[in-house]
């Protein structure tokens, strides 16, 4: 009785497993649940795992001040060179606007033409402080820029910074910056990667569960959403109604002499040394009777430059996006404010600047009434990785352009919630039009109800994403264990299984998890490491596949992130990484070549039929 108990109400944390511990920048394949008394090695001893998890807190603290600082710099020198055309009233208010914005810059004073416009105030009796911004001004008055060391003061962090006026020698803009994002960081990563006892048992008054301890030399699609109206002359793109046999492909070869056959996903590429595409699809329709032959619309090969956006952060801090070949995925979808994905985590700033127009309406479910604000950072994290405005020259750039985030707070100010919160918001979510749910949460007890509304979620063709966990150990956690959940693990710069990262038979793709830059709360950006941030690149990629083809089930969608990823450690499905790391181009353009199942129709008409009957139902009761 009592483990029902904890079953039931066992605590999920934000940063994929949370729960009490002692010690740089449905799927098919998943497993019966493994007992708690099994898989219980730990690929590397404990001392070591420590060092290594404490060096990337460490990482992570000094990429968010390089983003912190870097980000401020970045707005002083948008706001000189917007200065150079505007009066001295509208840079006055500019700098008022930008000050207010952006809370940690404190205090900002800036030189133009001998006159000095001041905005905020100073931390009292600081002479360090002082000493720092007399250096800073001297400098600026040679046509220089400073950067101090941080400085501590009264237990807050400070950095000051100046940004001389390329036009105007002697004239620039000096900031003071409050850096305890820092400390934030430091504080969340430490719970993040589980280096404390977290959370309090007091606090939920449960018996805690412990467990025991680049690119592909492919062929794509170059047409942007389709809109291609020119096909190369010899190629075709077959979809066959059963997969082909290596003698079938040789003969097939062999009769439209072949100079190479490429296997993309459900499809086959026929190139031709001799006959063109009319004839080729003949051959094929009188031969093989596919579901489909197609011409083949330009080739977007590995030479063709992807979409770069200008975003302030994005080329120097976010080499997440690139290594999944994002840039090049844009140039197939851009995603669609039709498909929602859902955050199920401790909610989101809702007024970040870098994501002004991105986020649904959401809910609160663990303050009754509440808008859904985060009041850990994690949510607004993930959210970010998501959804962060792309090409609007601030701060860093999501996944998607136009997709929307749908914040669902069921982690509380500890970032801790139960089990039936987070179930309730997968319900919630479902009911409110999510087509993706993003859960970068978990805990290794299995919940029967958690599994119900997870299930409640994917019969109603929701894509469910989850954190494989953060204790580099291959017991199962869930939801992310849970069969009809996409279990993820997280990878580093160099395409390695992070430190980390959980992993084993469960795990179905990877995706970048280590110092990730992004929103942060605050209107402010930090990097963190987790399988936390894992998730949402999948989940992102999740919401493009169904912008770029509606027509697909979770089911297929789920399928289109395993195959088309791109294999890293050992040949095919793995422990440490499942099917590979994903890739945004290869699953998009598997995604748009992608006809819809005949086996999907029955659903869907079931589907249809069960929303006639309530209907139905509802009309026959009135009066």
């Amino acid at each position: 009785m009592r483990r029902k108990w904890i079953g039931w109400f066992a605590v999920l944390a934000a940063a994929a497993f949370l729960i009490p511990l002692m010690p740089w920048f449905g799927s098919p394949n998943h497993t019966t649940p493994i007992s708690d008394k099994s898989k219980t090695v730990k690929p590397m001893a404990a001392e070591r795992e420590r060092n290594l998890k404490m060096a990337r807190v460490k990482q992570d603290m000094e990429a968010t001040a390089l983003l912190c600082k870097s980000e401020c710099s970045k707005n002083f020198h948008k706001l000189l060179v917007a200065s150079h055309s505007k009066s001295a009233s509208s840079n006055e208010k500019q700098l008022a606007d930008l000050v207010k914005k952006h809370k940690q810059m404190v205090y900002v004073t800036w030189i133009k033409s001998g006159h000095v416009i001041t905005r905020g105030n100073k931390p009292s009796g600081s002479t360090e402080i002082d000493t720092h911004l007399a250096e800073a001004k001297k400098l600026l008055s040679k046509g220089q820029a400073y950067s101090s060391a941080p400085l501590k003061v009264n237990s807050h962090r400070y950095l000051i910074v100046s940004v001389p006026d390329s036009l105007h020698k002697g004239d620039g803009i000096i900031g003071l910056l409050l850096q305890d994002i820092i400390t934030h960081v430091e504080q969340h990563q430490h719970r993040n990667l589980r280096l404390i006892p977290y959370p309090a048992e007091g606090k939920y008054k449960i018996e805690s569960v412990i467990p025991n301890t680049l690119q592909d030399t492919t062929v794509n699609s170059g047409e942007d959403n389709g809109n291609a109206s020119h096909y190369h002359i010899n190629e075709v793109v077959v979809k066959f109604q059963q997969p082909p046999t290596k003698a079938d492909l040789e003969q097939m070869k062999k009769d439209v002499s072949a100079l190479s056959i490429k296997k993309l996903g459900y499809t086959y590429v026929f190139r031709s040394e001799k006959m063109e595409a009319e004839p080729m699809m003949r051959y094929f329709q009188s031969t093989w009777n596919p579901q489909y032959v197609e011409p083949h619309y330009l080739y977007m090969t590995n030479d063709v430059k992807g979409i770069i956006p200008n975003d302030a952060l994005y080329s120097q801090y976010q080499w997440n996006l690139p290594s999944i070949e994002t840039e090049k995925g844009w140039s197939v979808s851009k995603g669609s404010e039709k498909v929602l994905i859902a955050v199920l985590d401790t909610g989101v700033q809702m007024d970040h600047p870098d994501l002004k127009g991105k986020i649904a309406t959401g809910t609160n479910l663990v303050s009754d009434g509440a808008p859904p604000e985060d009041d850990v950072g994690h949510g607004t994290h993930v959210s970010g990785i998501i959804a962060a405005n792309v090409n609007n020259g601030e701060g860093v750039a999501g996944l998607s352009w136009y997709n929307k985030v749908l914040p669902v707070k069921v982690l509380d100010s500890s970032g801790a919630g139960s089990t039936y919160t987070v179930a309730e918001g997968i319900i919630w979510a479902t009911d409110h039009g999510a087509k993706v749910i993003n859960m970068s949460l978990g805990n290794y007890a299995q919940a029967e109800f958690l599994h119900d509304a997870v299930k409640y979620a994917y019969d109603r063709d929701v894509v469910l994403v989850a954190a494989s966990g953060n204790d580099n150990t291959d017991r199962p956690g869930y939801p992310a264990a849970y069969p009809e959940v996409l279990a993820v693990a997280s990878t580093d710069a160099n395409g390695s299984r992070s430190s980390f990262s959980n992993f084993g038979d469960y795990i179905d793709v990877a995706a970048p998890g280590a110092s990730i830059a992004s929103t942060y709360p605050g209107s402010q950006y930090a990097a963190l490491s987790g399988t936390s941030m894992a998730s949402p690149h999948v989940a992102a990629l999740a919401g493009l596949i169904r912008s770029t083809n509606p027509s697909l089930s979770n089911v297929e969608v789920m399928d289109i992130m395993r195959k088309s990823a791109k294999d890293l450690g050992a040949k095919g499905k793995d422990n440490d990484f499942g099917y590979g790391q994903i890739d945004i181009v290869q699953a998009l353009e598997t995604a748009k070549q992608t006809k819809v199942s005949l086996q999907q129709f029955p659903k869907q008409v079931e589907r249809r039929l069960e929303q006639i009957e309530q209907k139905y139902k509802q009309f026959i009761k009135k009066p």
